[in-house]
């Protein structure tokens, strides 16, 4: 596979985060010191202002812990139809990054908020104790900011991973399942919910390897193959950056440590160069293809 144009920056602020979720392809977590310092921030801004991206997309580890998170969202803002931030949803709810939805309201963000299951068992199991509550309360002070209401306009958009060696259900049956149990049980709404597959990287695939499921889990992946996707599949029109302001096709080849086009690239070499040079690729990269795919 090769690159088309850059549609999509994906910026990965680090992997600090106040949670150590078991699916995570990326193993961040609460002792993970890799953040995106100032320097590298001003970099990013700088490719977004010369590049016409059509989404931007800001992600970690929990893109909140980044002390320079305003800066950047104030920068990138006017120079993309659409910035997202992704979060655990827990911390949001930390008393010290209260003033984080106000920003994002402010500078019309769009959130991508990371919710595996309606149980709060499954999902305690997969992200910690606690992690529930605090997650259903931050999705309330989300709706009442604007967030996820029909008519106004701030998108608040759920993702769901399976909580174990398995695929995700289909996504239209799983967002009206979403949409009741949160919205019968505790008045929540949102936006879109999008169900993908875990990816066999990081923590994930430590624990596929530690429970004797990997290659089943691998195998699984593989015979849900569609083709339909791979025209579509986000590492051809995405520019994935991390921390240290290097290049990658996707977030999940900066977890592998696959860096765009075979070798190290800044942010500053980003541009039209890019397009038609090859995608890297492993075995993970059956999880983009496996039914709906990530496109």
């Amino acid at each position: 596979m090769r690159r088309a144009a850059e549609a999509v920056l994906q910026i990965n602020v680090g992997m600090m985060c106040n949670l150590a979720c078991r699916h995570c392809h990326l193993e961040a977590g609460p002792s993970r010191p890799e953040m995106m310092d100032g320097s590298t921030i001003e970099a990013v801004i700088a490719c977004a202002g010369r590049t016409s991206f059509q989404s931007i997309d800001i992600t970690g580890g929990a893109p909140e812990l980044l002390p320079g998170l305003p800066r950047l969202v104030a920068g990138l803002a006017p120079l993309s139809p659409r910035l997202i931030v992704r979060t655990n949803l827990v911390a949001l709810s930390l008393p010290e990054f209260s003033g984080l939805i106000n920003l994002y309201r402010r500078h019309r963000v769009s959130i991508i908020a990371s919710v595996p299951s309606t149980s709060p068992a499954q999902t305690e199991s997969q992200r910690g104790a606690g992690v529930w509550e605090k997650s259903i309360s931050t999705l309330k002070l989300l709706n009442a900011n604007g967030y996820g209401r029909e008519g106004g306009g701030l998108s608040l958009d759920i993702v769901s991973n399976p909580t174990g060696a398995f695929l995700p259900a289909g996504q239209v049956q799983a967002e009206r399942k979403f949409r009741h149990e949160l919205g019968s049980k505790y008045g929540v709404s949102f936006t879109n919910l999008f169900t993908f597959a875990n990816v066999p990287l990081g923590r994930f695939r430590a624990w596929l390897e530690d429970s004797g499921n990997l290659r089943a889990y691998l195998k699984r992946l593989e015979d849900s193959f569609n083709p339909c996707t791979v025209e579509h599949l986000m590492c051809r029109t995405t520019v994935s950056v991390d921390w240290q302001g290097f290049l990658y096709d996707c977030d999940f080849n900066l977890a592998a440590g696959l860096h765009l086009s075979g070798g190290k690239k800044h942010i500053s070499q980003c541009g039209p160069a890019l397009e038609n040079t090859p995608i890297a690729v492993g075995d993970h990269c059956y999880a983009c293809t496996a039914g709906p795919g990530f496109t």
